[in-house]
């Protein structure tokens, strides 16, 4: 619900017309909202120590207006009814002196992800959101009204009672809240749970005490992808680094002993297992830049083709037949404003997949595209199984054949997408994987300035 301002006319008036007070009427003190120490405004159409000026009435349409767009009016207390403090409103907050006026609301309560709890200066709950009564399994009506220790029991992982722990009504005025951390609710059900303490001066009483729930699914999630990715790097630097440190020492011991060509092939193996080590932290890091979006992209005028000709020269060259790889090219292509460095990690990332999990012919193929270049790479081999289409870009997907780190394609689809492109994966006409990458046009931003 959308929580309205008071509307209710000022005392002493009816519609439209002012009342005159009775002759020898004793004057009724000013109100003061009990929670600023504020005496209310002149309603408005009134003037400061006068009768109030006649107002017109409200348009016929008026209450059906207010109702559509979800407010409501104050209406005052009849006699014999519960005073309005003792009174929860229907639904997820409680309405004291004026619908919301405390609370301050501008958006309904029931439609934040998180939860929500808010008390009064009291220490009752005046407002518990859907969301809250779902992590709590609490229904709100029972809720409402209550005093918070009671409404929203919380202990800490040790059992310890947290409201007497933190003491928001009694402790030091100076406090402002209390950060987020890790609460068991009655059934051992972990949240993790904030504060926030509003007051009417920054070391006044205690305004609204502000409570928000979140459920620890996602962090438990990102945990659990923190822990794959130590336990996949700590796998893949063990095994060059043991290569490394048995061929050195091995050198160094018995250095005579060996021949030239026996010495070249150790180095050489100690080369390639440095370089391994190498690549790996580059992916660490570029996965670091990826999710806290520092990925930086450096774009010069970049020759798509000849990028993906000196790939496949490298890959001949690495003992790969020449006749595997057919490229084609279809001119005139647009120009590209790119990251050199990234285009070719983007290309060696997907033209190795091919060769190392492909079979068959490996195709290239560079065209204009209506939003830039496109370029598609595919293989005539098994392909990747409907089911793992959605996977295929995430952290350590492997596919069917061990072998990797399973870091590259995601990697690649980070790159991609900090140059604002696209990238998509099929099934090429050869019956393999096809994955295909679209590079808009752009330019550096002082050309375009």
């Amino acid at each position: 619900m959308t929580v309205g301002t008071n509307s209710s006319p000022g005392a002493g008036t009816t519609a439209g017309a002012p009342v005159p007070a009775a002759p020898g009427a004793a004057q009724a003190p000013p109100q003061v909202d009990a929670l600023s120490g504020v005496p209310p405004q002149a309603p408005a159409g009134t003037r400061a120590g006068g009768p109030a000026d006649t107002v017109p009435g409200p348009r016929a349409d008026a209450a059906p207006r207010e109702r559509a767009a979800g407010t409501r009016r104050s209406v005052p207390p009849q006699a014999g009814s519960p005073a309005p403090a003792t009174r929860a409103a229907a639904g997820t907050v409680a309405h004291e002196d004026a619908p919301g006026e405390g609370l301050g609301f501008g958006i309904d309560p029931d439609s934040l992800p998180d939860g929500l709890v808010v008390a009064d200066d009291t220490g009752r709950v005046i407002c518990f959101n859907r969301a809250a009564a779902r992590m709590t399994a609490t229904d709100p009506a029972q809720a409402l009204g209550r005093r918070i220790d009671r409404a929203l029991p919380l202990e800490d992982l040790e059992g310890r009672r947290w409201w007497a722990l933190t003491d928001p009504y009694g402790g030091l005025a100076t406090r402002r809240g209390q950060p987020e951390r890790n609460l068991l609710l009655p059934g051992g059900r972990e949240v993790l749970v904030s504060a926030s303490y509003i007051r009417t001066h920054p070391t006044g009483p205690l305004r609204r005490l502000v409570v928000t729930l979140r459920g620890t699914e996602a962090r438990r999630r990102t945990e659990r992808s923190h822990a794959e990715l130590i336990a996949t790097v700590a796998h893949e630097l063990r095994s060059p680094l043991t290569s490394v440190k048995g061929f050195t020492a091995t050198l160094l011991a018995k250095w005579e002993r060996f021949t030239d060509d026996q010495k070249r092939l150790m180095l050489e193996t100690v080369d390639a297992d440095a370089n391994r080590v190498t690549r790996l932290i580059a992916e660490l890091l570029d996965i670091s830049r990826i999710d806290s979006g520092r990925l930086e992209v450096r774009r010069q005028p970049v020759d798509i083709a000849t990028a993906v000709g000196r790939h496949v020269q490298a890959l001949t060259a690495n003992g790969q037949a020449p006749e595997r790889f057919l490229v084609s090219v279809s001119r005139p292509l647009p120009d590209l404003w790119a990251d050199p460095d990234k285009i070719d990690q983007i290309l060696g990332n997907l033209l190795e997949n091919a060769v190392r999990h492909g079979e068959g012919t490996v195709t290239i193929e560079v065209s204009p595209h209506e939003k830039g270049t496109a370029v598609t790479v595919s293989d005539e081999g098994p392909g990747i199984p409907e089911e793992s289409m959605g996977r295929v870009f995430t952290r350590f997907w492997r596919g069917s054949k061990r072998g990797g780190t399973g870091l590259g394609l995601y990697i690649v689809k980070g790159i991609v997408e900090a140059h604002g492109g696209t990238i998509t994966v099929g099934r090429g006409p050869g019956g393999g994987a096809e994955f295909r990458f679209i590079l808009p046009v752009s330019a550096p931003a002082y050309l375009t300035q």
